[in-house]
């Protein structure tokens, strides 16, 4: 699904502002109902294989939404809840002023989500919130890693488990 509908080939510039010739928009899938129908089950998998057992997922708006929310339906469905929640890129200026939004509680046991990672950098400013707010980081997981540093920033910056879904070069080598 993420050849097909989320990779292209061609001329990009990154969230992060560096050029590159492949792009992955990942919520060209995460977005779609069999999209969030597989990655829900799917990092269900993933986060159990690597002994992960958060109490909540989620990470800044707008990639990681889709992803927490399927993981949290798909969590509801086996028996074993997990609450999501969304953090905002910045604090709201009305009403509670949160910069998380949802069933997020300070002492959750936290997987931080992406949709993909670059540089690393969203899902740092993600752990940064959830940690003020309280949280512990127990981990990290994205459906696509670009494997351009990213997973590395994020293990100097926190040492916790990164689970990946999908490879950049794996996802790049089915798209002609």
């Amino acid at each position: 699904m993420l050849a097909e509908r989320s990779a292209r080939r061609g001329s990009f510039t990154l969230a992060s502002g560096r050029q590159s010739s492949i792009y992955i928009d990942a919520r060209l899938t995460t977005m779609s109902p069999d999209g969030l129908a597989t990655i829900g089950p799917l990092a269900l998998q993933h986060l159990a294989a690597a002994g992960l057992a958060p109490d909540a997922v989620g990470g800044l708006t707008l990639g990681a939404d889709p992803v927490s929310y399927a993981i949290a339906y798909a969590s509801a469905l086996a028996g074993a809840p997990i609450r999501a929640f969304t953090v905002r890129k910045e604090a709201k200026a009305h009403g509670t002023g949160r910069l998380i939004e949802g069933p997020f509680r300070s002492g959750d046991k936290v997987v931080v989500v992406e949709d993909v990672i670059t540089t690393g950098g969203s899902a740092l400013r993600a752990i940064d919130a959830v940690r003020q707010a309280g949280a512990t980081v127990i981990g990290v997981l994205t459906v696509v890693d670009r494997e351009e540093g990213g997973r590395e920033a994020i293990l100097a910056a926190v040492s916790v488990p990164i689970v990946c879904l999908a490879k950049a070069a794996d996802i790049m080598a089915l798209v002609p």
